[in-house]
């Protein structure tokens, strides 16, 4: 089972009631019906590809207005042949409809009635019914974070971001193959939409793997830095030790101020270290205190005068 069907299971386990149930059905029941017409008059016809939140809706629906609901299930017509889980609300409609806030003397709203998401539990309960119905997280072991919700038009994407919005998750919407998808690509914010929508389990397994893969790159970043440093020392030492020998070559030593001939004869006992190790060493031997960039002049004229050495020759 995926991230988000577990996600999807959590959530449908929680009974809503009054108005929170209410808003939850709004939301499952405009993101996943259509309406049919016969001579026995309007009929909602719901489906979706998740038991647990066919269940759901059954059990709101039949919970807050009662009356004539059938049951079916079908097998998909492709290569991973998922079931499709059916419900037709057969009695009705209309009014249901205008309970939940997306019917009115005008036909269909494309968003509900501010009454649907009137306090923030409505809101949270909207939210919860949104993400039941169309709703996808990637798994917290990916590479990169998204939870996505395909809205059914663009106002009520729209709605859907003025949402989130009040709980202070920032969202955006995009149209992907003819759909309205609202996403979010913030961590902190996928993990605040799951304690929105109560989804405790999943937000501590979710919490739980971002924090301790968060931590891995931390570290594995700060070894890189660690090997690149120590790249660069070995490089700038080797290039040193080139100059030193150099001098040598030119017998140019002996004529080299004392504080030059120090350093150089710390390069040649301590081939490997850093400059910070160098003026450490320097100062236990003589006493004298030497700063990194003091120790990176000297070898700076170290250079400049096994070059000048050569460059005379």
């Amino acid at each position: 089972m995926s991230f988000s069907a577990e996600v999807k299971q959590e959530v449908a386990q929680k009974v809503m009631e009054g108005n929170d149930a209410r808003a939850e059905l709004s939301a499952l029941i405009q993101m996943t019906s259509s309406l049919s017409f016969s001579s026995v008059g309007m009929t909602i016809l719901v489906t979706v590809e998740n038991a647990a939140v066919a269940r759901t809706i059954y059990r709101l629906a039949k919970s807050r207005y009662g009356g004539e609901i059938s049951l079916f299930v079908k097998r998909k017509m492709n290569l991973r042949k998922n079931r499709v889980y059916g419900l037709r609300i057969l009695s009705g409609a209309p009014v249901i409809l205008t309970d939940l806030g997306i019917y009115s003397s005008r036909g269909l709203l494309q968003r509900p009635l501010k009454k649907i998401v009137e306090t923030d539990n409505n809101a949270r309960a909207y939210l919860a019914g949104a993400f039941l119905a169309s709703g996808s997280i990637n798994p917290p072991e990916k590479t990169s974070y998204h939870m996505e919700m395909t809205a059914s038009s663009q106002e009520h994407a729209d709605f859907l971001i003025e949402l989130l919005e009040r709980f202070h998750i920032k969202a955006k919407s995009i149209e992907r193959r003819g759909k309205i998808i609202v996403y979010v690509k913030a961590a902190e914010k996928i993990a605040d939409f799951l304690r929105i929508i109560e989804a405790d389990q999943h937000l501590l397994e979710f919490e739980n793997i971002r924090i301790s893969r968060d931590f891995t790159n931390s570290i594995t970043r700060l070894n890189n830095i660690d090997v690149a440093n120590e790249v660069k020392t070995q490089a700038a030492a080797v290039k040193q030790l080139n100059d030193i020998r150099m001098i040598e070559e030119d017998q140019k030593y002996d004529g080299l101020d004392q504080k030059l001939k120090d350093v150089i004869e710390l390069r040649r006992a301590h081939p490997d270290s850093s400059l910070n190790e160098l003026a450490a060493i320097l100062e236990q031997t003589t006493g004298t205190p030497v700063s990194k960039s003091g120790m990176k002049h000297r070898f700076v004229k170290i250079h400049e005068i096994a070059v000048r050495g050569h460059r005379d020759e």
